[in-house]
């Protein structure tokens, strides 16, 4: 084999997602089968439930073929032809296959659960190719076993294996990084993370961001070009992935990773210098959690509080949900963590194809396999369908506001009405849990909604009626009223929280909270940055929450700014149709001080 220290010098190009460099030793994330669990299906809705989450399983999987078949069209040479006929190879195998059959009938007649159902399968179709004297027949063992695991993978999505030991700076690289092996990263070992799949507005890249932690995605030929322990350089800048680099690279890339450094400790020393206008406007600004880790990182970064806390982490990577006892723990200890500042912690938000792996056991014969997940049971609707799941979660959060300040906030919110109904839930709980001499705070925490579906936006007047609080998600906003899936390459481009019609129902909620004088915080990725930080100001928004890393950058550009030329700027964007227009004006408010 050639020495790592003889190969030339490769560059990949793909999607920077989170800014930054990085550099250190790949390690690739092996596409193996997966440890499945076997449970006998003791009812005949249980397998009913299971062959529907074999079917979606199957269905991402054949998603995810289609999407690498067109990024390998792009690989130099013979490369994307070879690449072609595997991808075509593995995508036969899903087609109502001898497998697919395989993974249907030991459902059906062998009554276990999907995940054994695949994995005895595949091992059972693998031996048999492997017995053949045929060496060119024998090999297809392998594609087997890819293909079984990638379905193995999309069922028990949710729980990721362990990356095991990581040597320092190790940057991860993947076909595509699911949100729980982003919830395994440590950033104090974990440098950085390159994948084929994902874009932007994903959650891989939200995450990214959230930790620091430079990414690219998009990369069609990265696994054709890496190996484990080869060294890497990840700029989330321009969407570069260099393999092997040059010594005179290394040093360029080295002497960037330098300043970038010294940037970051300027920035750090506005950690406790207030965020307010040079005209004396004050801004709040907390961050958003993705665990329950990241509260150190908000409290490092001077946050004033969480402005979001995302309570799935709880669900992830564990073949039960968490009860009672065990969120009001994990609740506690970042109520704990912030130390007296408010903590708004979202009740969850998962359903449809965002079911974790723990509450798919667990729901599946209760939600079905939606036309259209995005809009099917999921967030709130999920949480008043299954009352058992949702009352722990309220418990759990009301004991842990005895521990300090904390709101509730609640997910794709659509009317008055279902406001109503949590906060009848809520006393109702509130009076048990005093009958049973939990501890708990003075009075019920406020309740908020976010404002993420266009319909909450326009009717965002009469949820001001009966919430404590807006909290505007531009993230889903965005994708609900262009109707863009933001995880969909094909159409992830189109994606622009600068639309018109984004910013005049951005608008339009805001207004409505300052009129009924309620606090409105925006949560979504614009909170982040800094390019949108005047245009909200000039809104009216006072409230910011964003991933931890981007708290000093947005509160540099606040320090800068001077609220009345905020307010004039933002008057003229909203009376502009085009995007690109407005992107202009936004750009040249870096004059307006």
């Amino acid at each position: 084999m050639q020495d790592r220290q003889d190969r030339p010098e490769t560059t990949l190009q793909g999607a920077g997602v989170a800014a930054g460099v990085a550099i250190g030793p790949a390690r690739v994330i092996e596409s193996g089968l997966l440890a499945a669990p076997e449970y006998p299906l003791e009812s005949q809705t249980a397998v009913d439930a299971d062959l529907d989450r074999l079917e979606r399983a199957l269905n991402q999987s054949r998603r995810q073929l289609r999407t690498l078949r067109s990024k390998s069209k792009s690989l130099p040479g013979t490369a994307a032809e070879e690449m072609g006929y595997l991808l075509d190879a593995h995508a036969a195998m899903l087609d109502e296959s001898r497998l697919v059959r395989g993974f249907r009938d030991r459902i059906t007649k062998g009554r276990i659960n999907a995940e054994a159902a695949v994995q005895a399968e595949v091992a059972h179709v693998a031996r048999g190719f492997e017995q053949l004297d045929d060496p060119y027949i024998a090999a297809r063992a392998t594609d087997v076993r890819e293909v079984g695991g990638r379905v193995l993978r999309n069922l028990m999505e949710g729980q990721a294996p362990s990356f095991g030991e990581l040597a320092p700076d190790t940057i991860l690289v993947a076909e595509e990084i699911t949100p729980a092996e982003t919830a395994q990263m440590d950033p104090e070992i974990v440098a950085g993370f390159a994948a084929v799949l994902g874009g932007a507005e994903g959650h891989a890249a939200i995450m990214a961001r959230s930790l620091g932690l430079p990414a690219v995605l998009g990369a069609a030929d990265l696994l054709t070009s890496v190996s484990t322990g080869d060294i890497l350089i990840v700029d989330g800048h321009a969407g570069r992935i260099i393999v092997n680099p040059r010594p005179e690279t290394l040093r360029r890339y080295s002497d960037r990773q330098a300043a970038q450094r010294r940037e970051e400790r300027k920035l750090a020393r506005l950690r406790d210098v207030p965020a307010v206008t040079g005209d004396g406007s004050h801004v709040t600004l907390m961050a958003n959690l993705e665990l329950a880790r990241d509260a150190e990182l908000a409290m490092a970064a001077g946050a004033e509080g969480v402005g979001l806390l995302r309570t799935e982490f709880m669900f992830m990577n564990r073949d039960r949900p968490p009860n009672e006892d065990e969120q009001y723990d994990m609740l506690r200890k970042v109520v704990e963590t912030m130390d007296g500042r408010p903590v708004t912690i979202r009740t969850l938000d998962i359903g449809g194809e965002k079911l974790a792996y723990s509450l798919g056991s667990m729901l599946g014969d209760h939600v079905g396999d939606a036309v259209n997940p995005a809009l099917g049971v999921r967030a709130i609707r999920l949480s008043l369908r299954e009352p058992k799941l949702f009352e722990a979660q309220l418990c759990a959060i009301l004991r842990a506001a005895a521990h300090g300040p904390v709101r509730i906030l609640l997910p794709m919110i659509t009317t008055p009405g279902e406001v109503k109904q949590v906060r009848e839930i809520l006393l109702r709980l509130w009076r048990r849990l005093k009958r049973r001499g939990a501890k708990l705070p003075d009075a019920i925490p406020p309740l908020g909604v976010m404002i993420e579906i266009p319909g909450a936006a326009l009717a965002a007047d009469a949820l001001a009626q009966s919430a404590d609080f807006f909290a505007i998600g531009s993230n889903d906003l965005t994708m609900y009223t262009l109707a863009i899936d933001r995880a969909d390459e094909q159409v992830a481009h189109l994606y622009n929280p600068l639309h018109p019609a984004v910013l005049r129902l951005i608008e339009f909620s805001v207004h409505a909270a300052l009129r009924a004088r309620l606090p409105v915080c925006v949560c979504g990725e614009i909170a982040g940055d800094p390019k949108f930080t005047a245009l909200l100001i000039g809104l009216g928004v006072r409230e910011l929450s964003m991933a931890a890393p981007a708290l000093p950058r947005v509160k540099q550009r606040i320090r800068k700014l001077d609220t009345a030329n905020a307010v004039r700027r933002a008057r003229m964007v909203m009376e502009v149709a085009d995007s690109g227009r407005i992107a202009a004006l936004l750009d040249d408010l870096d004059g307006l001080a």
